[in-house]
């Protein structure tokens, strides 16, 4: 399968990479310099600043361009792309379906893909919406980005909020991450040896209840006794606002992207 992604920055780049990994598939990497090319240098990826060159024999079309610039490569690409034989992806956030379908060639198939930065190392929550593609074009999308973490098919209407929950998501469990890790400086440890230890804390939680299936809850009422010091510190943090704090984040999100 012949993949060209078209732009090479955080996302495409980590895209690029992570799919990389996917047997039988040949990664083609654009973008506008060269010099934002060079990480791949070395690598199984292909790189080209001929977008036009690059699209004609891929069977899919990744876009990861910011908004600004996304009418002006359509414009170039379009008289090249086939709507019989290839699916274009789109990872641009802040563009409805219906304009960026007027960019394209009639009866384009159309998905959109919102993975976040983990889909470097295979481990992203990967988010696909169907728009014009049939289910067995739909299939071959799920088939390729669960090779790189997890896949969820949902309505474009709950694009936002994924975006939210996992692509921001990565940013906000990184920021706990960091405050407990200056936590236990406080508390004794060397930075480097905190940060290993929340690090592998998150992971384990994580792990727990994907092994599990359980409610957060469910694994929480593990290791909270009563009158315990797990209790005291989830209550201490409560009363700063934690869990407000944290959806308050995920709705400010969606409230902007949906303006």
């Amino acid at each position: 399968m012949k993949i060209t992604l078209i732009g090479a920055g955080n996302i495409g780049g980590a895209t690029a990479i992570g799919l990389s990994s996917t047997p039988g598939t040949q990664i083609t990497v654009t973008a506008a310099h060269p010099k934002t090319l060079s990480r791949f240098v070395g690598s199984s990826i292909a790189t080209s600043l001929d977008n036009v060159a690059a699209v004609r024999d891929a069977d899919i079309v990744i876009v990861a361009l910011k908004p600004m610039t996304v009418r002006g490569v359509m414009d170039e690409i379009r008289q090249t792309l086939n709507p019989l034989r290839q699916i274009v992806v789109s990872m641009v956030p802040g563009i409805r379906s219906e304009e960026l379908s007027s960019m394209l060639p009639k009866n384009m198939p159309l998905a959109y893909v919102i993975p976040n930065t983990a889909i470097e190392v295979s481990e992203s929550m990967t988010f696909i919406s169907p728009i014009t593609t049939t289910p067995s074009q739909t299939a071959i999308l799920e088939q390729l980005f669960s090779g790189s973490g997890k896949v969820m098919t949902v309505s474009e209407n709950l694009l936002a909020a994924g975006t939210a929950l996992a692509s921001c998501g990565i940013a906000y469990a990184l920021r706990y991450i960091r405050a407990a890790s200056e936590g236990g400086i406080e508390l004794g440890f060397l930075a480097s040896d905190a940060q290993k230890i929340v690090g592998q804390t998150v992971l384990g939680a994580a792990t727990l209840l994907s092994a599990h299936g359980t409610h957060p809850e469910t694994e929480i009422d593990r290791v909270t006794t009563p009158a315990g010091m797990t209790i005291r510190g989830l209550n201490a943090m409560e009363q700063c606002g934690f869990t407000n704090a944290v959806i308050s984040g995920l709705t400010a999100i969606v409230k902007h992207l949906d303006n």
